[in-house]
């Protein structure tokens, strides 16, 4: 259960949503029977956040003017433990590896990046480059690597490709994508709030977990192209698909016309929406299977 509170605070703050990160650790502190060290953990970040983002104080961009770094200081608090002996760094490696929930794994690779131990990149190159595991933690201990500073490339099979990836060149937020795949989101995003201002929360998530499928394969390439075409298609893709997934229905013949999708344009829309629609049936599955 704890493991599951760290994951959840993990991603609060991944998603800046400070107020919600506070009120859970002050529920964790209240919380009996933990060891001395994991109060006191929390008590700091609580604290830490408590300077950074008062109350009735936006947590967005506009008040952070150093916000990766307020992040990084931010993971470093929730993850890099006081104590990193060996019989830490070797039960985060095999969670790593053997866990049978993906969860716990992602938080392993969470922890796995503030581990001093020079032998940790290599333990991760060896596992990813070794083992057919999920897209998405594939993505993840790129990330972890990226943040240890890590560089190089390193060859993986996603999604039925061999694809070569950049170590160094791994996007940590959404921010760090190019800009032509941010663009397909907000082209989705302005025309789904017009009909329901919640649908825009549930187009970033799903598009941030496609996207970690997708990531060096063909698909994204094709993403790249800058053109109106393209962000055309696969933000009409993204919109049928989200559509899908939250009301079970969707009106495919309003979606092309509300973007423009021609007759020409058909078919590259179509392998838009199988792409996404298999990634999201995936997800709904609980990704579970490692392919879609």
């Amino acid at each position: 259960m704890l493991d599951q509170y760290q994951i959840g605070l993990t991603r609060m703050l991944e998603a800046e949503q400070y107020r919600e990160a506070k009120e859970l650790l002050g529920f964790l502190l209240q919380c009996q029977g933990q060891e001395k060290r994991h109060y006191e953990e929390w008590a700091n970040l609580l604290s830490w956040l408590e300077m950074a983002f008062p109350d009735g104080v936006d947590a967005g961009r506009d008040s952070q003017p150093d916000e990766e770094q307020d992040e990084e200081t931010l993971r470093a608090e929730l993850l890099k433990p006081p104590v990193q002996d060996e019989a830490y760094v070797n039960q985060v490696l095999y969670i790593m590896r053997n866990h049978p929930m993906m969860d716990q794994q992602m938080l392993a690779l969470e922890r796995a990046a503030y581990i001093d131990d020079p032998g940790i990149d290599a333990a991760i190159l060896e596992w990813l480059v070794g083992d057919d595991l999920h897209p998405i933690l594939q993505f993840k201990a790129l990330q972890c690597l990226k943040r240890r500073g890590a560089t190089g490339t390193v060859r993986v099979r996603r999604l039925d490709e061999d694809v070569l990836l950049e170590i160094e060149a791994t996007p940590l937020a959404m921010d760090d994508f190019p800009e032509p795949v941010n663009q397909i989101l907000e082209r989705a995003i302005a025309v789904v709030e017009v009909d329901d201002p919640t649908l825009p929360h549930f187009a970033r998530e799903l598009w941030k977990e496609s996207l970690q499928f997708l990531y060096g394969t063909s698909a994204f390439g094709w993403m790249l192209r800058e053109d109106d075409e393209t962000v055309d298609c696969f933000a009409a893709a993204l919109h049928l698909t989200l559509l899908l997934t939250v009301y079970g229905s969707a009106n495919d013949d309003d979606i092309r016309d509300t973007y423009g999708i021609s007759d020409s344009l058909r078919f590259r829309y179509e392998q838009a929406c199988r792409t996404l629609r298999g990634i999201a049936m995936l997800l709904q599955a609980g990704g579970d299977e490692h392919q879609p």
